[in-house]
């Protein structure tokens, strides 16, 4: 029986915490399924297939991981993945009471579906996407938390943006 997990988040933009985070759920199945959400409480960055396409180019040498979008409940995507695992990333005690209530809430959909947390690696673990793209926007330097490349894709959409920084 192959064994799916599922590593869902909005990833704008994806972070070192977020590739460290599928480089360790990446051993724990035999398929790791990274689901891009819309989400309609946040204004991102990136479009849907922007953030699709940079998850793709940077995972690109995991055999195991493949990136899917979705916009439906998290357990329904799972259900019609077929995983048996829901993969998280925990940074400290704010994640932790988040995560915590979804984990009662996906329960109570489907308690067939485990959730597996994992501790972000602890250089990491001050990483967030906001954090990333506000530092941005003030002229700071990213590098130390997302790859070259989306270092640059961001830098790039907040000059076109005309966003304050640069």
């Amino acid at each position: 029986m192959t064994r799916i997990g599922v590593y869902p988040g909005t990833f704008d933009p994806m972070t070192l915490g977020h590739l460290d985070i599928i480089r360790r759920g990446a051993r724990l199945v035999d398929r790791l399924v990274i689901g891009v959400a819309t989400n309609p409480s946040k204004s991102p960055m990136f479009t849907l297939a922007e953030r699709k396409a940079q998850i793709v180019r940077e995972t690109a040498d995991i055999p195991n991981v493949e990136v899917t979008e979705f916009d439906e409940l998290l357990m329904s995507f799972a259900e019609r993945l077929g995983a048996t695992i829901i993969v998280r990333g925990l940074r400290g005690a704010g994640d932790f009471e988040y995560e915590f209530q979804m984990t009662g809430m996906n329960r109570a959909l489907n308690d067939d579906i485990e959730q597996v947390f994992l501790m972000a690696d602890v250089a990491l673990q001050p990483i967030a996407s906001r954090l990333v793209k506000e530092i941005a926007v003030y002229g700071g330097d990213i590098r130390k938390f997302v790859t070259p490349d989306i270092a640059d894709e961001v830098v790039a959409r907040v000059k076109a943006n005309g966003l304050k920084g640069q």
